[in-house]
């Protein structure tokens, strides 16, 4: 459970940085206060990332070695 949990974290603190930093430049763009706007809903984004990393995580990982075992 311990290793669950920390990579949830990593998993969705990696995430939700890279993708609210992608989604705030391509709403905003290059403006002053894009990283304001960007630590804003990297904020929001990060709760939601980490329950969603840890719920489907296992369901997810057990899909991809299905795959990866049918190559």
């Amino acid at each position: 459970m311990k290793l669950r949990i920390i990579f949830a974290v990593l998993m969705s603190f990696t995430l939700s940085l890279v993708m609210s930093g992608w989604v705030t430049f391509l709403n905003i763009g290059a403006q002053s206060y894009f990283f304001g706007a960007w630590i804003h809903a990297w904020i929001l984004a990060w709760p939601a990332a980490f329950i969603i990393v840890f719920v489907s995580g296992p369901i997810v990982q057990k899909l991809s070695k299905k795959v990866a075992d049918s190559f």
